[in-house]
């Protein structure tokens, strides 16, 4: 194990030593903003490929951008849960969440795949893609409301 840099006191290295990770301080960096148990789970996706730890991942970088009063929705996050109207995201704040990932998880997502995320699933499944080199998933026409464009009833939420 690499020594870690000098870290400030009350850091959660120690934490993420004794839960097994190896310290990063370039990962460490990117997520100080974020609970201790996402900077963990970035940790663990970078050495593993785990795809648990990809998902805490991913909340935990939004969780981070999100109003307090409406982080508690991620705690038991499902799919269906919609960024703008369920989280409040606006398009500059998915610009940065995106920007985020990018850099933690190393991987590249173009302006224009940002207009087909609207929910938690459809994050994830552009990451999984872009992570897997395969394309992008074609985005949802989706109305306000969550309704799909030739649907009869609105997204299932």
């Amino acid at each position: 194990m690499n020594p870690p840099a000098e870290n400030p006191p009350g850091d959660d290295a120690s934490t993420s030593r004794a839960a097994g990770a190896e310290w990063d301080p370039e990962l460490h960096g990117l997520l100080k903003r974020c609970r201790p148990a996402t900077y963990e789970a970035a940790c663990r996706f970078r050495q593993t490929g785990d795809p648990a730890s990809l998902s805490a991942v991913i909340v935990g970088v939004i969780e981070h951008h999100v109003e307090p009063g409406l982080r508690a929705k991620l705690r038991e996050p499902d799919d269906s849960l919609r960024l703008v109207e369920d989280l409040g995201l606006d398009s500059l704040t998915m610009l940065e969440i995106v920007m985020l990932a990018e850099d933690v998880l190393r991987i590249s997502i173009h302006n224009e795949e940002l207009g087909g995320l609207h929910t938690l699933g459809d994050v994830r499944q552009l990451v999984v893609c872009r992570l897997c080199n395969l394309p992008a998933p074609p985005p949802a026409d989706l109305l306000p409301g969550g309704w799909l464009l030739g649907e009869d009833s609105p997204r299932a939420s």
